[in-house]
C-alpha cells in the first residue's frame, strides 16, 4: 500500500512538474511572440528613418555637387580671362617700339635722310632688347664660344686654324632663352681645322 502511495506521489509530482514546464514554455513562447510583434512593429519605423536619412544625404550631395560645379566654372572663366590678357603688359611696352618705328619711317620719307632712319632703327632695336630683358628674355652667348648643341645650331663649318676646333666663328641668327629655358637656338658657323695639302694622299 505504501508503494502505491509513493508511486502516486511521484506521478503527482511529475505531472505537476510537466504542467509547470508547459506553463513556463507557454510563457516563453508568449514572450517571444511579443518580442516578434514589437520587432515587426519597429521595422517600418527603422526603414522610414533610413529612407529619410538617405534623402537628407542625397540632398546634401546634390547641393555639394552643384557648388563644386559652379566653383569649377568660375575658375575656368578666370583661367580663360587670364590667358586672354596675360600678354597685355608685353604688348603695352611694344607700343612705344611701334611708335618709334613709325616716326623713323615718316622722317626718312620726308627728309630722305637714311642716316636718321638707321639711327631710329638702332634705337628701336635697343628698346626691344630692354623689353626682352624686363621679361627675362636674354640672347644666347655664341660668338667666339665653344659650340654647345644645347644652345647652338650649326648651319655650316668654316675651315680655319686661327681658333680652336668647334668654335663659333659667326652668328647667323641670335638665339634666346626665357629664364633658363631655350626658346630658340642660335644659328651659327663652327670652325674646323684646315686640311693641309701635305696630308692629302698623293695621286698616282
Amino acid at each position: 500500500m505504501a508503494l502505491k502511495d509513493k508511486s502516486k506521489d511521484k506521478y503527482s509530482k511529475d505531472n505537476h512538474q510537466n504542467k509547470k514546464n508547459a506553463s513556463n514554455k507557454d510563457a516563453k513562447d508568449e514572450e517571444l511572440q511579443t518580442d516578434d510583434k514589437e520587432n515587426n512593429a519597429s521595422q517600418p519605423k527603422d526603414i522610414a528613418a533610413l529612407e529619410e536619412q538617405i534623402a537628407i544625404e542625397k540632398d546634401r550631395f546634390m547641393r555639394l555637387s552643384a557648388e563644386f560645379d559652379n566653383f569649377r566654372k568660375r575658375k575656368q572663366r578666370e583661367i580663360d580671362e587670364f590667358k586672354k590678357f596675360a600678354t597685355e603688359s608685353v604688348f603695352k611696352q611694344f607700343l612705344s617700339v611701334v611708335d618709334n618705328l613709325e616716326r623713323a619711317v615718316s622722317s626718312a620719307e620726308k627728309n630722305e635722310d637714311h642716316n636718321s632712319l638707321l639711327e631710329g632703327v638702332k634705337l628701336t632695336h635697343k628698346e626691344i632688347l630692354k623689353i626682352f630683358e624686363a621679361f627675362n628674355v636674354k640672347p644666347v652667348e655664341a660668338e667666339n664660344q665653344n659650340f654647345d648643341p644645347n644652345f647652338h645650331q650649326a648651319v655650316t663649318q668654316h675651315e680655319t686654324d686661327e681658333v680652336p676646333e668647334n668654335t663659333v666663328t659667326n652668328v647667323l641668327q641670335t638665339g634666346y632663352v626665357l629664364h633658363d629655358r631655350l626658346i630658340r637656338p642660335a644659328m651659327v658657323v663652327v670652325s674646323k681645322p684646315t686640311e693641309n695639302e701635305t696630308s692629302k694622299p698623293k695621286e698616282t
